[in-house]
């Protein structure tokens, strides 16, 4: 193979990668509201959210800070979003979804009384005090799908679905 040849193996792009591509311009467009190829700072987490990652606050200012400017200018532009999230992308393993198996666990450690439910109260108290805190808002959200309006308490075997996320 000559040097010429080379290079045109070498430039020649993975499909899997290429359409991984195709997601994140997609995504990145939408918030793209001036159409120059930048998105307000405040939006990253929706778009990285909307392609099928899930990372913890911190792990989100992580990647924020990894794509935004040196002189921050609450902006990203696209050239240093894409290859970021092309790395995350790629690994399958980082920033998935938890299974509902795995939900109903962490529910099951909060239930130290193995009752199978918990009351709006222990578990407010859980996600507003411990780990990263839930907002009241979210609160507000997560115990308006969660709560049981007959009994008043969280059977989270019954709730655990509902948190998943669906496949389109």
């Amino acid at each position: 193979m000559t040097g010429t040849e080379n290079e045109e193996a070498d430039s020649v792009e993975d499909p899997a990668v290429i359409e991984i591509k195709t997601h994140v311009k997609d995504a990145f467009s939408i918030f793209d509201h001036e159409n120059n190829n930048t998105v307000d700072l405040r939006e990253v987490g929706t778009i990285i959210r909307s392609l099928g990652c899930f990372p913890t606050e911190g792990e989100l200012n992580d990647m924020i800070a990894e794509v935004e400017e040196d002189e921050p200018t609450g902006y990203v532009r696209y050239e240093r979003f894409e290859p970021m999230m092309v790395r995350v992308l790629m690994d399958k393993t980082r920033y998935r979804p938890e299974t509902e198996e795995r939900i109903v666990q962490a529910f099951q450690v909060l239930d130290k009384d193995n009752k199978g439910y918990l009351t709006q109260e222990e578990l407010q108290k859980y996600m507003t005090t411990e780990g990263e805190a839930f907002t009241s808002e979210e609160m507000e959200e997560m115990l308006s799908a969660a709560v049981d309006p007959d009994k008043n308490i969280i059977y989270y075997k019954d709730f655990a679905p509902l948190m998943l996320l669906e496949e389109p």
